[in-house]
């Protein structure tokens, strides 16, 4: 099963979040499940097959990826699009803030117009509210 790397290739030591990058690019590339050997053959073949499993298995702790039986090996999928998978990380990196007050406050005052505009119009999604007023149409019984 040939194909084009998806990684560069190695001329220094690739970090465990770039690793992980390239493994989950890999898998959202793929026809379905996919072994590590199918992943460690996408990267370019330069990684250890246990090196390969070891970025596997931290994903799947992680959630970002499931696994299945094949055989006496796993086959491999991500856990969600990859926009899913941004939104993952996200919450990641806020859960690990011990002032999430002030993160998403940095981070709402950096959002350009357009981007703030989408955010309030998601929440006033979720959270069931009337954009033009800002009411609940539950509690006007619409």
């Amino acid at each position: 099963m040939g194909g084009k790397p998806f990684g560069k290739e190695r001329s220094h030591r690739r970090g465990q979040g770039q690793l992980e990058a390239q493994v989950l690019a890999a898998l959202h590339h793929s026809p379905g499940p996919v072994t590590a050997a199918w992943v460690q053959e996408r990267l370019g073949g330069d990684l250890a097959y246990t090196t390969v499993m070891t970025i596997l298995s931290r994903l799947h702790a992680k959630g970002a990826v499931t696994r299945e039986r094949s055989g006496r090996a796993y086959a491999w999928t991500p856990a969600a699009d990859e926009a899913g998978l941004a939104a993952l990380r996200m919450r990641r990196v806020l859960d690990g803030e011990p002032d999430r007050d002030a993160v998403l406050t940095s981070f709402v005052s950096a959002l350009s117009a357009h981007d703030e505009q989408l955010l309030r119009a998601l929440l006033d999604r979720a959270t069931g509210e009337d954009p033009a007023t800002g009411a609940d149409p539950e509690a006007r019984g619409g």
